[in-house]
């Protein structure tokens, strides 16, 4: 069974259509919206701030999402996929966007809509990643625009991982 546990009198709200896996964490200040997944060992810690999530978003194995004490809270929004092992802390996260495995994306920093982040990438505190490009490396740096293959692929993986998620409830 997942840990969802209260913090400092706040406890995890998670739509009732979502996918939590058994084995995840979520606790405190953390709001979770329809259509999304949690996967194996993925931890939400919403105790040193909010973390809020949007609908048909998947966070996935092993993702870790935090936030800075006093600082910052993390916004994660609609239709957003981040892979396996990423760290997201502190920062925003825009619709239909890509946070490739691996990937780290510091405090403060903005992910604007229809963006992929390169597995590996580190997006530094600060950065602004500009809506309708791919961003690889470490730093992360822009790279190019996205195909239209890209852009149809961040508007289709969503749907995929709320197709997964029914072969656990079936």
């Amino acid at each position: 069974m997942a840990t969802i546990l209260p913090v400092k009198g706040k406890t995890p709200e998670i739509e009732g259509d979502s996918f939590i896996a058994p084995n995840c964490t979520i606790v405190g200040d953390v709001t979770i919206g329809s259509h999304c997944s949690v996967w194996f060992n993925a931890v939400i810690r919403g105790d040193v701030n909010y973390i809020k999530i949007g609908n048909y978003s998947n966070i996935q194995d092993n993702v870790t999402i935090h936030g800075t004490y006093e600082k910052n809270g993390t916004d994660v929004g609609n239709y957003v996929n981040i892979g396996h092992n990423a760290i997201v802390h502190g920062c925003v996260i825009d619709d239909y966007v890509l946070i490739g495995m691996g990937a780290i994306v510091m405090d403060k920093a903005h992910i604007q809509s229809n963006v992929i982040i390169a597995a590996g990438a580190v997006v530094l505190e600060n950065m602004v990643c500009e809506s309708g490009f791919l961003y690889a490396g470490v730093p992360a740096k822009k790279i190019k625009p996205l195909t239209d293959e890209q852009l149809n692929l961040l508007k289709k993986l969503p749907h995929n991982y709320v197709l997964y998620s029914s072969w656990f409830t079936e």
